[in-house]
């Protein structure tokens, strides 16, 4: 690697994120397994680049076209169960790439993960300093979710998940729970967390005994879940919307206003009435948070009575823990 390569330029990993082709922490985890060329010798990480320096990605050359920022684009996606959030699966499986908008120039990058059993809001950018920005977890950005858990939870059982319990890759809890109905043995909850580690929501439940049967997503940051978005469809945020995550995230916002676009797999909409009520208990109250300062509506364990699902006050950070990232195609190439 040449000097000038060390002490100028830009980070390599900031080049291909900001070209759509990945998150930052995707990335790193490329050019630290070796597949990411420059000039001909294998990237380090922490490496800068010039506009001049040739790029290989699994030895592919990446073009100087590919390498202009593409516009940036963020979308939301109702992600039905079933689907998996990566762009190829080697047992054919359907994935959520499969019924996304085909881009001219850059790529989808999910920002965070939704397994395959878990269905709601997930994020889609082309923008990779926006999706590193909203995954990291010095951000503490929240994520909230539609839980519904089987049997009787208890007291104790929540005071655990707001104070914390310990999971194999360390300590988790939930900002927030709050109960929000159901019937027979099933009991419904919205919970607020602010990291994306691998099943983490589903684990939580599982350190204090109880089993998680449905889980949805409905809100990541200040983006909400709209009951007008149906299960398989996709929308593009509006200029405020975005607007609104841009500022959150300390990058700039945007004067162009967007036309409304949306789109998606209709698949879903042929659903039985039975169906379409189980869809209907899953969203729960369209405001879980409305009145969560009343003394009802506060967690268990917690006396301070915030208000605000968005971030987090300063001084109330759980210990930072690495986000697992699953490898994927970094060309998009379409299944055949």
């Amino acid at each position: 690697m040449s000097d000038k390569s060390i002490n100028s330029g830009e980070r390599l990993q900031k080049v291909l994120a900001n070209a759509g082709m990945g998150s930052r922490r995707e990335i790193e985890s490329w050019i630290s397994a070796g597949r990411i060329e420059v000039n001909g010798e294998t990237a380090q990480l922490g490496q800068r680049v010039q506009p001049s320096d040739r790029i290989k990605v699994d030895g592919r050359p990446v073009s100087s076209k590919r390498m202009a920022a593409p516009e940036r684009e963020v979308m939301v996606y109702n992600k039905p169960e079933g689907e998996l959030v990566t762009r190829k699966d080697p047992e054919g499986r359907r994935t959520v790439f499969e019924h996304l908008p085909r881009l001219k120039h850059g790529r989808w990058i999910p920002v965070g993960r939704l397994d395959l059993n878990s269905s709601g809001l997930l994020l889609l950018t082309t923008d990779g300093e926006l999706a590193n920005r909203l995954m990291h977890p010095s951000r503490q950005v929240e994520r909230e979710y539609a839980v519904r858990v089987m049997g009787q939870v208890t007291e104790d059982q929540l005071k655990q998940l707001t104070h914390g319990v310990e999971l194999e890759d360390g300590p988790a809890r939930f900002e927030e729970i709050v109960e929000s109905g159901g019937d027979g043995i099933n009991r419904w909850y919205h919970v607020v967390i602010m990291e994306g580690r691998q099943r983490e929501v589903r684990r939580m439940w599982e350190a204090v005994g109880a089993q998680v049967n449905r889980l949805k997503r409905v809100r990541y940051g200040s983006v909400m879940l709209d009951s007008a978005l149906k299960v398989g469809r996709w929308r593009y945020l509006n200029t405020p919307e975005l607007n609104e995550l841009l500022e959150a995230m300390g990058l700039e916002p945007e004067k162009r206003q967007r036309a409304p676009r949306s789109g998606g797999d209709d698949r879903y909409s042929g659903r039985t009435s039975k169906d379409g009520a189980r869809q209907r208990r899953e969203d729960g109250p369209k405001r879980p948070w409305k009145g969560r300062d009343s003394e009802k509506s506060k967690s268990p364990g917690r006396s301070d009575g915030e208000s605000g699902p968005w971030k987090r006050k300063p001084g109330k950070k759980s210990a930072p823990t690495k986000r697992r990232e699953g490898t994927s195609d970094p060309w998009g190439r379409k299944k055949r």
